[in-house]
């Protein structure tokens, strides 16, 4: 079993950065692919971002704003967010896989991913 605990959510006005973190435990911090995914009030959950080692995706709407990295001693994935935009207001979660599989073609799908964190919330002001 994997457990997963995001923090760095909060308000933040527009133009601004947030840095979110996801600790993972219950299991050897592989390669796996990890991301970050969010949902706003109303909305289904969407990708934001996806790391595999090296390999990185993006959704297009956070593209050049926002960066995934991995730190593989600290068993942390951190989602830097800069020039934020109040569109960008929702609960940020965290995910992982069981392995590889077929993330290279589903790795926006959210059913895709294994293990799910708690959730923490981004609120941008105008």
């Amino acid at each position: 079993q994997v457990q997963l605990v995001e923090s760095g959510g909060g308000l933040v006005q527009a133009g601004g950065s947030l840095r979110l973190s996801c600790v993972a435990s219950g299991r050897t911090f592989t390669s796996y692919p990890m991301g970050w995914f969010r949902q706003a009030p109303g909305k289904e959950r969407e990708f934001v971002a996806t790391i595999k080692l090296t390999r990185t995706y993006y959704a297009d709407s956070v593209k050049g704003r926002f960066t995934i990295s991995m730190d593989i001693a600290k068993k942390t994935v951190n989602l830097q967010m800069n020039s934020l935009k109040p569109e960008d207001t929702a609960v940020y979660y965290c995910a992982a896989r069981n392995g590889v599989g077929t993330w290279y073609t589903d790795y926006g799908r959210a059913g895709s991913y294994d293990y799910w964190g708690q959730g923490t919330q981004v609120t941008v002001s105008s």
